[in-house]
């Protein structure tokens, strides 16, 4: 089964950080880009970073940079968030995502094509 399982979520002080894990099959490990996306209450789901597997290259939304770190890890088959100095605006589910193609924009949910279920991040 092609599986992507999100954990590392849970409540954290504004200011503290947490580091979320997306371990994912040997198939969406390979995919061309791995991202994570969040979702807050009320609203939609959001791009927060992307790695891409060719290039290495790296994306974040403006909302994170210099906050956040996307990273892999090929030997566990794991991308990771790193989040510090995290807000009460950081507050959502956080998702994890792989997608299958290079065309469209990384911070695009349609470009994606497997999804986990994702892990829930609140500030305080």
């Amino acid at each position: 089964d092609v599986q992507l399982v999100e954990s590392g979520g849970g409540s954290v002080q504004a200011g503290g950080s947490l580091r979320l894990s997306c371990a994912s099959s040997t198939y969406t490990f390979s995919s061309t880009r791995m991202g994570w996306f969040r979702q807050a209450p009320g609203k939609g789901r959001e791009g927060v970073a992307a790695i891409y597997t060719n290039t290495g290259n790296k994306y974040y939304a403006d909302a994170v940079k210099g906050r956040f770190t996307i990273s892999r890890d090929n030997a566990k088959k794991t991308v990771f968030l790193q989040m510090n100095n995290v807000q009460p605006d950081d507050t959502a589910m956080y998702y994890c995502a792989a997608s299958l193609q290079y065309g469209g924009a990384w911070f695009l949910e349609s470009v994606y094509y497997y999804w986990g279920q994702g892990t829930q991040v609140t500030v305080s």
